[in-house]
C-alpha cells in the first residue's frame, strides 16, 4: 500500500507494553478504543506484572479488538518487540500504559501517509498529573519534518507515544534494540530517519502522564544509554552525517548531561567538566556557552 486515497481505512495496530500499571492501563486502552478510526487492534503485552493488571484487563475480554498477552518479565524492549511481532496492521502505533490518546489521533495523523516516502508521523503532546489534572509544560524542542537525521542526532524531538509508523519501516529497519534498557525510541527513530521521511502534525493527540517514580526521572541512566545510542548510530551509519555535525552532536550530549546532573544533584565540578568538554568539541555551539553561564551563576 503506497497511499490511502479512496481505500478503506487501513488497519492500525496499537502496541501497549505494561508493567505494574493496573491503575492506569484500562484508561489507556479505552482511550485507544475510543478512536474515530474503526479499523484498529490493541495489543497489550504484560511484562510480568505483579499487581492487579490481569484482573483489570478482564473488562476487555469480550472486545475482539483487544489482545492481552501476559509474559514473564523480560524488560521494556522485549515486551514492545513482542507487540510488534503480534501486530497485523499495515501501520503501527504506540501508547504507554499510563498515558492517553485523543479520540481524533488517527484521523489527524493517518492522512499524512499519502506520501509513500513518509515512514513516521508524529504529533504534539499535552500533560496530566497522576490524578488526571492538566499540567502546563513548555515544549522543550523544535519539531521537524522531512529528512530529519541531522536534527535527530542532536535531540530526540519525537514524543514516543505520538508516533505512528509504516509497517515497512519495521520490515526494512528493524524493531527495538533489546540491549538498551532506556532510550529505545531515539535509537529506533535514528535508524528509521536514514531511509524514511518524518512528518510532524502539530495537533495535540497524546496525553502524557507525569507521576512520581516513573523511569523518565532516571537522568543518569538515560544519558548513559544516550551515549551508547549515538555511538552505535555513528558507527553503523558511516557517512550519513558530517564530521562537523558529529562534533556538535557529541558536544550537545556532554552539555545536556552536565545540565541534567547540575539540576538533579546540585553539583558543580562534574557538570563543569562536561560543559568544557562540549565546548572543546564545538566551540561555536552557543547552547554550551549558555549552559556554562547558567552553571557559573548557579541558575540551573
Amino acid at each position: 500500500m503506497q497511499g490511502l486515497t479512496n481505500t478503506p481505512e487501513p488497519q492500525v495496530s496499537v502496541v501497549i507494553a505494561t508493567y505494574n500499571m493496573g491503575q492506569y492501563l484500562p484508561d489507556a486502552v479505552s482511550s485507544v478504543l475510543a478512536q474515530n478510526w474503526a479499523n484498529l487492534e490493541v495489543i497489550v503485552v504484560d511484562d510480568g506484572s505483579t499487581d492487579d493488571t490481569s484482573e483489570r484487563m478482564q473488562v476487555f475480554e469480550d472486545d475482539s479488538r483487544v489482545r492481552y498477552i501476559p509474559t514473564e518479565n523480560r524488560g521494556q524492549p522485549k515486551a514492545k518487540n513482542r507487540g510488534l511481532t503480534e501486530a497485523k496492521g499495515d501501520f503501527i502505533a504506540f501508547c504507554d500504559a499510563d498515558d492517553l490518546w485523543d479520540p481524533d489521533k488517527l484521523k489527524v495523523q493517518m492522512p499524512h501517509f499519502e506520501d509513500p516516502k513518509v515512514g513516521v508521523v508524529y504529533s504534539e503532546v499535552s500533560y496530566i498529573d497522576q490524578d488526571g489534572n492538566r499540567i502546563a509544560k513548555p515544549q522543550p524542542y523544535d519539531r521537524h519534518s522531512g529528512s530529519v537525521t541531522n536534527h535527530l542526532v542532536i535531540k530526540n524531538f519525537v514524543p514516543f507515544g505520538t508516533a505512528v509508523i509504516r509497517r515497512k519501516c519495521l520490515e526494512q529497519n528493524g524493531g527495538f534494540d533489546e540491549q538498551l534498557p532506556m532510550g529505545i525510541d531515539w535509537d529506533l527513530w535514528l535508524r528509521y530517519s536514514v531511509d524514511w521521511h518524518f512528518t510532524y502534525a502539530p495537533d495535540i493527540t497524546y496525553i502524557y502522564r507525569i507521576w512520581p517514580g516513573q523511569m523518565s526521572k532516571n537522568y543518569r541512566g538515560r544519558y548513559d544509554n544516550a551515549f551508547r545510542i549515538l555511538n552505535k548510530f555513528i558507527n553503523q551509519h558511516p557517512g550519513v552525517i558530517s564530521e562537523k555535525l558529529k562534533s556538535r552532536a557529541w558536544a550537545d550530549m556532554y552539555v545536556s548531561r552536565g545540565m541534567a546532573v547540575a539540576g538533579g544533584d546540585k553539583a558543580f565540578v562534574e557538570p563543569l567538566k562536561d560543559i568544557i568538554l562540549g565546548l572543546r568539541l564545538d566551540v561555536f555551539y552557543w547552547p554550551a556557552w549558555r549552559a556554562l553561564a547558567k552553571l557559573v551563576l548557579r541558575r540551573v
